[in-house]
């Protein structure tokens, strides 16, 4: 099933529903009114919860995670205003996410792992984050198996010529942000606020040229401009999921630490080094994607630094 067939099942159930067609009965504001005040609920329930059973660092960890998640959609506006950009910019920004990337796995991931796997086990950090790389990067080979997609070079000029093909990207980009979310929580769960926001940081960043990517085909297929983007906002949004479960696992489960910031860096870099990088100089080489690659890392590096 192509995710357009999967979203328009869902919508079906959705309108069957006789609450969901008595609120849609109503005027236009009192609606809009009434879907703000479930939501606002919703959440509140939500993280009321959450603190209560888990405590203040998983509601701060979920939505530091929720934030980055909704940085696709932010990536994905200009498609309200351009249907195409330039193979050089495209590319100059994928360098600057790949750069973001690189430096939050090393800097926010495996050299904290490797700290706190000393501390809970003696002399053992780096082998236990070694463990949890190598878990991680089988976890998306396995994956990447499952599902073969199709990668980031069909759009600066929108190859894709059909849905289903594009579903099979959407979806990749849905796996990928699973561990990056993942990242997100885990980081969070060690306690350290700071390390935790420049994790996320990092994230919201590499996502911005996702949500773009995801948006421009669905555009050049005659996708409605507003529905793109909120389509590209939805693959962003399941790094929330990955969040809370990270946070949440090491939380409870402190001994698995090192090894679970092991398995978020190790998917970090087989994202990296599969689909960013390669498609970077996928058509030809590009030294301004260089620059933006090490610009992103230098960056990071100093947010690492200067905020811890």
């Amino acid at each position: 099933m192509t995710i357009s067939k999967f979203y328009s099942n869902q919508i079906s159930l959705l309108q069957k529903q006789v609450y969901y067609q008595q609120i849609m009965a109503l005027p236009k504001q009192q609606k809009w009114l009434v879907l703000s005040a479930i939501f606002i609920v919703a959440q509140l329930i939500l993280f009321g919860l959450l603190g209560l059973f888990f405590g203040k660092i998983v509601v701060i960890g979920l939505i530091a995670s929720i934030l980055a998640g909704l940085a696709t959609g932010v990536g994905a506006l200009p498609v309200l205003y351009v249907k195409k950009i330039s193979s050089n910019l495209f590319s100059s920004l994928l360098g600057g996410a790949a750069g973001v990337m690189l430096a939050a796995t090393a800097f926010s991931l495996i050299i904290p792992g490797m700290e706190f796997g000393d501390a809970i086990w003696a002399g053992k950090g780096l082998w236990l984050v070694t463990i949890g790389m190598l878990m991680g990067v089988m976890f998306l080979h396995y994956m990447d198996k499952k599902l073969p997609h199709l990668h980031f070079d069909t759009l600066p000029e929108s190859k894709f010529d059909s849905m289903q093909k594009l579903s099979l990207f959407i979806l990749a980009i849905t796996i990928h942000n699973f561990p990056e979310g993942m990242a997100v929580g885990v980081s969070f769960g060690t306690g350290d606020l700071n390390n935790g926001l420049v994790l996320a940081i990092a994230i919201a960043l590499q996502n911005i040229p996702e949500g773009l990517a995801v948006a421009l085909p669905l555009v050049a297929l005659g996708y409605d401009k507003w529905r793109a983007v909120g389509i590209a906002t939805l693959t962003g949004l399941v790094e929330p999921i990955g969040g809370l479960l990270g946070i949440t696992m090491v939380t409870v489960f402190t001994p698995v630490l090192p090894i679970a910031m092991g398995f978020a860096a190790g998917a970090m870099l087989f994202v990296i080094s599969e689909e960013i990088i390669p498609e970077v100089h996928a058509q030809e080489r590009s030294r301004q994607a260089t620059f933006t690659l090490i610009a992103g890392f230098i960056l990071m590096m100093l947010l690492d630094n200067l905020l811890t």
